[in-house]
């Protein structure tokens, strides 16, 4: 699998969680068990907290 396709399965993953569980530090600690960097943790979060507000606007 390319590094794409892994970070698009991953923040599918984590938009899902965050909008059953729409809190942050949850978010983070998903993203940390998936072996990340902190800096890419964050990334994650940014990135699924825009997608979800987008979901919402709709």
């Amino acid at each position: 699998m390319k590094s794409d396709e892994k970070r698009s399965h991953r923040l599918n993953y984590l938009l899902k969680c965050y909008l059953t569980d729409p809190q942050e530090k949850s978010l983070y600690l998903r993203a940390k068990q998936m072996g990340v960097s902190d800096s890419t943790a964050k990334d994650y979060i940014r990135t699924v907290i825009i997608q979800a507000k987008k979901i919402h606007t709709r």
